[in-house]
């Protein structure tokens, strides 16, 4: 974990010399997750170029989706690893992704036409895609977590580095209704790791940075810890597999 709080650090000692007793860790009252890689993940990526070939009328052999699915990889995915490089003539709109989208849109649709597909539309169908909240999966763990949590009156919140509305995704996956808040980085004009964004969040939720835990999968969301929160890191999982979301449950006190 990251920007762990002072009052979770020993304290000094008394006058006199002896050590005094540390204060207990300040309760968790609020969970802020991130949601790529931390609630749901992406499609897998052959699925991927298969159905948005399909929209473009085309049905592809496994064999060839697969070739393609790691050239559009390497190129840059929504929802996937850094793409190998950015061309010059992107490099704007790549810096401002996820502040605008139009930006976000033409960043993704601007990396994937670098590869050559023979399909005409691909380009937007594949960005389409990942708008579609079928291209999305929750992981295992994430309404069980997030269920828990709402029982305990801990409120949650989503933070999140993204171009584009998840709130159609989120209720496809059942997840909308155990949130109390959206704090997307195009609506509120900040990115992380900036801390203005967590305390957005925190003040979403009405609870101090001090007394809320963010879980993410990235440095940027370890960024919380600049803004006062304690951070969970968890590494990223596939589709559909449990995240090791309970150590949430550890952590504010509701595992049972």
């Amino acid at each position: 974990m990251h920007g762990v709080p002072d009052s979770f650090r020993p304290s000094q000692h008394h006058r006199g010399g002896s050590p005094a007793a540390a204060p207990g860790p300040r309760p968790i009252e609020a969970v802020l997750f991130d949601f790529h890689g931390t609630l749901a993940q992406v499609e897998d990526p052959i699925r991927w170029v298969t159905e948005a070939a399909a929209a473009c009328g085309e049905s592809l052999h496994r064999t060839r989706a697969t070739v393609l699915a790691d050239r559009l990889l390497t190129a840059g995915r929504p929802g996937g690893p850094r793409p190998y490089r950015i061309p010059p003539h992107l490099a704007e709109v790549w810096a401002e992704r996820d502040l605008y989208p139009s930006a976000h849109r033409a960043a993704y649709t601007g990396l994937t036409e670098t590869v050559a597909s023979g399909i005409d539309g691909l380009d937007e169908a594949l960005y389409d895609r990942v708008l579609d909240p079928e291209g999305w999966i929750a992981y295992a763990d994430a309404l069980p977590v997030l269920g828990r949590l709402r029982a305990a009156g801990i409120p949650t919140a989503v933070v999140s580095n993204i171009g584009f509305d998840l709130r159609p995704i989120l209720a496809k996956l059942g997840l909308s209704d155990l949130l109390d808040a959206l704090v997307l980085s195009f609506e509120v004009g900040r990115v992380k790791p900036d801390p203005t964004i967590f305390t957005m969040a925190c003040a979403s939720l009405r609870v101090d940075p001090e007394r809320t835990l963010m879980v993410g999968d990235t440095p940027a969301d370890a960024g919380a810890g600049s803004a006062g929160c304690v951070a969970l890191v968890l590494p990223e999982s596939p589709p559909a597999a449990v995240h090791g979301l309970s150590a949430v449950l550890n952590l504010v006190g509701t595992r049972r």
